[in-house]
């Protein structure tokens, strides 16, 4: 079982153009799309729809619309009732696959209410072979709280993975020393802020074969404590780093429709392919095949099996005699 978390789920509204976005202008949209969200939402999404037990974790009204979806789905889910509904999103995709989110803050959390979604993911964990802590964090909730619940998890035989940016990931970077992760997945930026390096600069290097400065970046936090780094790079790939060595893939040439879930649906491949025994390097292959194939979907769509395709990914270990790939 994997347990996923999100702490601010929303309703994703995709609007889509078939023209570039400019400002001022009137745009005729194709119908829109909506669909549960939130990015441990999005985990579990993908996980069930490949044939992966799995269940959600949100606050949300009994009655919300996005438990409706989920239902609609058939995703697993465990809601903590507050007041008012989750916050809706925005997503505007154009016809190349540039993506622009217009994200509401989410809705307030008080303690009482954090308190009892903290102790439903501890229970949870205690059954769960992972647990995933995705996405920002809502108003009323403090910046360490992935570090707490972190922590709190260490005593539990499940493994955890995070996955978020800003204060949140500042903090729980911070805390390494007492509540590392076993894995962290940071994308190009975040993994600059981490480290302070240029994100540019990552993602240039990476888009012309050369995962070398992503890796060093990448062993800065496997130096700090995490257990395992999954860099996703968009269309350049994907970098993996733990203990034992480094690998990095190349994604196949897609024709991009929205950028909504794809590292999502990364983490999620990953997971799944974790928990299937396989080696390092088939997890890496298969989280951007899965990465990839979200990518190639409308809106907020996530792939299905017939849609991934592992075979098209290619992964090589990292060295520094083999950094262009």
């Amino acid at each position: 079982m994997i347990v996923t978390v999100t702490l601010n789920p929303s309703l994703d509204h995709t609007l889509t153009l078939d023209e570039p976005l400019t400002r001022g202008a009137v745009h005729r949209l194709t119908p829109v799309s909506t669909e549960p969200g939130g990015k441990g939402v999005n985990v579990s999404r993908a996980l069930t729809q490949n044939g992966v037990d799995t269940v959600t974790l949100l606050p949300a009204a009994d009655h919300d619309p996005i438990l409706t979806g989920l239902r609609a789905l058939r995703v697993p889910f465990h809601n903590v009732d507050i007041p008012g509904n989750v916050r809706s999103n925005l997503t505007i995709t154009e016809n190349d696959g540039t993506t622009t989110k217009l994200n509401e803050p989410g809705a307030y959390l008080d303690h009482a209410a954090l308190a009892t979604l903290t102790e439903a993911v501890c229970d949870h964990a205690a059954r769960a072979t992972w647990v995933v802590l995705s996405g920002s964090l809502p108003p009323g909730v403090p910046d360490g709280w992935y570090a707490d619940v972190v922590a709190r998890l260490a005593a539990l035989p499940c493994r955890v993975a995070v996955d978020t940016s800003e204060r949140p990931l500042t903090a729980l970077a911070d805390g390494f020393a007492t509540a590392a992760p076993d894995l962290i997945k940071p994308n190009s930026d975040e993994l600059a802020s981490l480290t302070g390096l240029s994100a540019q600069e990552l993602e240039e290097a990476a888009a012309q074969g050369n995962p070398l400065p992503v890796v060093a970046a990448a062993q800065q936090l496997i130096g700090r404590g995490a257990g395992t780094v999954l860099v996703t790079l968009g269309g350049a790939g994907a970098v993996l780093v733990d203990h034992d060595g480094t690998w990095a893939a190349t994604a196949p040439a897609i024709v991009p429709r929205s950028t909504v879930g794809a590292g999502d649906a990364s983490l999620a491949g990953y997971l799944a392919a974790t928990i299937a025994g396989a080696e390092p390097a088939q997890r890496l292959q298969t989280a951007v095949a899965y990465g990839s194939a979200a990518a190639s979907l409308p809106g907020s769509a996530l792939p299905t099996p017939a849609q991934i395709d592992v075979k098209a990914v290619r992964v090589q270990a990292v060295t520094s005699a083999s950094a262009h790939l």
